[in-house]
């Protein structure tokens, strides 16, 4: 029997390693950078062309390397950062697999200029496809400068899988804003395309926060500091009423290396319970010092997922810390009121009866056995013999019920039924099958979601001015999705004028929306666009459709008059599919009579 293992090529077994590492262009310049950062550099400049498809180069002035040095980076597993296998639990550097520059070689056309501080002359190196093409002394300055091109020119089934040039440069500016917070002593440059994007000087934490996310942030920012013996946090956390609807100013790093920590998230979410609205999300970038032998940074490529020892108690610690932070500032209400079971008591008229009037028959004996008596102790004048009759009125009609429902709910006659709110969540109405239960945000997400999808094929907006066009900050890359999406919120209606500065203003929204907050709804649509574009099986127009649906919808809450539980009755039923929402979750419920009957025996 001949032998079928092989040992793989290592330029097959590069290129296999950088679809751990190299994802997009963005992975490709938080690799690089942080090769710089390590090298002790005070000064990156990072230079893209074509959302890096075409270029990212990175030029800095740390420590520079040798010719051997330059020469045995793009080796795989070649690094200056570990010795042995217990040097991964004292790890203070952002790289240390040795697998980048093997993996960016293996897929991409890459110039080196590398020089020490110390010497006189440079080196150049020039790799393709895990390939030397050109190694030669070079003048050059001090410090590393790295010119990557023409990214998966030689794997074009990754190159096709490549988002638009506004969706990775997105990607991009997400990656650099983690590197510039957690080293805001260091100088960042950005551009893209010959234009500048970021220009950072070295400064405080709070000032790298300002010049990233806008100076309308710094009110927001309360500062957190907190030291134990498992942990050391500082940093800021954001005051409710500045809480966004979108995630984006959410930030961890472990001994200043960023991190993602759902568990710790949670901690934090939790110490704001019952101060924020609902769905809100407030800012937070805490940094967490830590001995490094207590966590573990080696259980993913990227080294974002980070595994702690104590992780309960440190939950604790950030919950505690958090909780300290918003009372020692005193941004929570002192009273948690809680409105449910809360009864109304109406302003008082001279036109309005407070209470009946009563009667009382002082001569009646309980114990007279007089059958003739004319036993009517009490007498209750309701004012109006209309007052019972509207009482009747409010069950005329339960049992009929209006238009025709698709997919097995029939309704016992084709006029219309009353229709009842519950809890300014949900509709109610009778069928010939029991009771009927929609959920009114779902119902008029469907609603939206079709009508979007029709004013996108036919090109036909329909939009609502703004009385006072609406001015609102955002972050860079929320800025660069909406110039990624601003033709097809158009179509859609939502009018949006780019500004500079990171600032745009609302002119006008969609006119089916029952958000009257623009801005909260921007915020919103660009929070679900980022969330549908991680369905890869959607449409681009689909996901925007299915953003501005969710973020246009009736909010849970919102009371509507009989008009408008008609409007959304009336049109859910209209739509192709009423029985789940954009997203697929279930808009109507029947509550079966046998149900009901259980339920009362």
């Amino acid at each position: 029997m001949t032998d079928i293992i092989r040992l793989l090529p290592d330029s097959v077994a590069n290129q296999i390693a950088a679809g751990e590492v190299i994802q997009r262009p963005a992975s490709l310049i938080k690799e690089l950078i942080e090769n710089s950062v390590d090298a002790g550099s005070t000064t990156i400049k990072i230079i893209i062309k074509d959302a890096g498809r075409t270029l990212v180069q990175i030029i800095d002035n740390g420590t520079g390397m040798s010719e051997t040095d330059a020469r045995l980076c793009f080796e795989r597993h070649a690094t200056s950062k570990i010795r042995k296998a217990e040097d991964l639990f004292s790890i203070h550097t952002k790289g240390f697999r040795g697998e980048a520059m093997a993996s960016i070689a293996a897929v991409a056309m890459v110039e080196l200029k590398t020089q020490k501080h110390e010497e006189e002359i440079g080196t150049l190196i020039e790799i393709s496809g895990s390939k030397i093409e050109k190694q030669e002394p070079v003048s050059c300055q001090a410090g590393t400068n790295i010119a990557v091109k023409n990214l998966f020119y030689n794997v074009p089934a990754r190159r096709k899988f490549l988002k638009s040039d506004k969706t990775e440069l997105r990607h991009i500016i997400n990656e650099f804003e983690k590197i510039a917070i957690a080293h805001h002593d260091i100088q960042f440059n950005l551009t893209s395309n010959d234009s500048e994007i970021f220009n950072l000087y070295p400064t405080n934490l709070r000032q790298r926060i300002i010049g990233l996310f806008g100076k309308n942030i710094n009110p927001a920012l309360v500062t957190i500091d907190t030291e134990t013996s498992l942990t050391k946090l500082s940093g800021f956390i954001g005051k409710p009423e500045f809480a966004r609807k979108t995630f984006g100013e959410q930030y961890f790093f472990i001994n200043n290396r960023y991190m993602r920590h759902p568990y710790f998230h949670r901690a934090i979410m939790e110490a704001y319970e019952n101060i924020l609205t609902p769905d809100s999300i407030p800012s937070y970038f805490i940094f967490m010092e830590a001995d490094p032998a207590t966590i573990d940074v080696n259980i993913h490529p990227t080294k974002t997922e980070i595994k702690f020892e104590n992780e309960r108690m440190i939950w604790q610690i950030i919950h505690a810390s958090v909780r300290e932070a918003i009372g020692k500032f005193n941004i929570s209400p002192s009273i948690d009121f809680n409105n449910e079971g809360i009864i109304d008591i109406p302003i008082a008229n001279k036109n309005i009866q407070a209470s009946p009037d009563i009667e009382i028959d002082r001569s009646f004996n309980p114990f007279r056995e007089d059958d003739s008596y004319h036993r009517d102790p009490i007498t209750i004048n309701h004012g109006n013999r209309s007052n019972l009759d509207n009482w009747e009125k409010l069950y005329a009609g339960l049992e009929s019920a209006g238009s025709n429902v698709k997919q097995g709910a029939v309704f016992t006659s084709n006029e219309p039924g009353r229709l009842l709110q519950i809890k300014n969540r949900y509709i109610l109405s009778p069928v010939k099958s029991g009771l009927m239960l929609i959920d009114q945000k779902r119902a008029h997400e469907r609603i939206l979601f079709e009508k979007f999808m029709e004013a996108i094929e036919s090109n036909n907006p329909q939009s609502q001015r703004t009385l006072f066009p609406e001015a609102i900050e955002l972050s860079q890359a929320d800025i660069t999705i909406l110039s990624e999406i601003e033709d097809d919120l158009k179509i859609i209606g939502f009018d949006v004028t780019y500004l500079g500065n990171n600032s745009v203003t609302i002119n006008g929204y969609p006119s089916d929306s029952k958000n009257d907050d623009p801005s909260g709804m921007l915020e919103i649509l660009l929070e679900e666009y980022k969330t549908t574009s991680q369905n890869l099986s959607s449409r681009p127009k689909e996901r925007l459709a299915v953003a501005m649906a969710r973020a246009a919808a009736i909010p849970y809450g919102r009371a509507l008059v009989n008009e408008e539980l008609r409007e959304v009755f009336d049109a859910l039923f209209a739509c192709k599919t009423p029985n789940y929402s954009p997203t697929g979750k279930p808009v109507v419920n029947i509550i079966t009579l046998e149900e009901l009957d259980k339920r009362l025996k």
